[in-house]
């Protein structure tokens, strides 16, 4: 894996998707902030997914998570980096499905950073470096779905599906 100044190759910081994209970063950032709980997936040595959950910390420059020590996912990650994040499920509304607040996810790679101060003792501690974050939503008029995107290399795009 080639690392070049704090972002793996091919991958961005929170920082950089901030910098390119911010009111796309400050949406994104919202509906991961909205609840504690995140999923995350991760690969099994067999290369089948698996689902955990984890808790997130944004903050200006990165975003960051820690494990508990002999996790099934820790052990995960440090034989393959490669995860997506989803956001907390908030269920929609009674109301028009434009009410929903929507949701948002993350790909990219965990790499290995010093724990926070306050973390549990022996807390493994990992940055995100990102490759793609997608936020989806209904239009306003509820007329179709929003799929906002960033990609590393393309930048950000939105698609409107019927």
């Amino acid at each position: 894996m080639s690392v070049r100044r704090g972002t793996v190759y091919g991958m961005a910081t929170w920082r950089e998707i901030q910098a390119d994209s911010p009111q796309f970063a400050s949406r994104v950032r919202a509906l991961f902030d909205a609840g504690t709980n995140k999923t995350m997936a991760s690969l099994r040595r067999d290369g089948s997914p698996r689902i955990s959950g984890t808790e997130l910390v944004f903050d200006t420059e990165r975003i960051t998570l820690g494990m508990m020590p002999d996790s099934l996912k820790l052990h995960d990650v440090l034989r393959d980096p490669r995860v997506a994040i989803h956001s907390p499920t908030l269920e929609p509304s009674a109301g028009q499905p434009s009410d929903w607040a929507g949701d948002a996810k993350l790909a990219g790679e965990l790499v290995g950073t010093e724990p926070a101060l306050g973390d549990p003792p022996r807390t493994s501690s990992f940055e995100v470096n990102v490759h793609e974050v997608v936020l989806t939503y209904i239009d306003p008029d509820n007329t179709h779905l929003v799929i906002e995107s960033w990609h590393e290399g393309r930048g950000w795009q939105r698609i409107n599906r019927l």
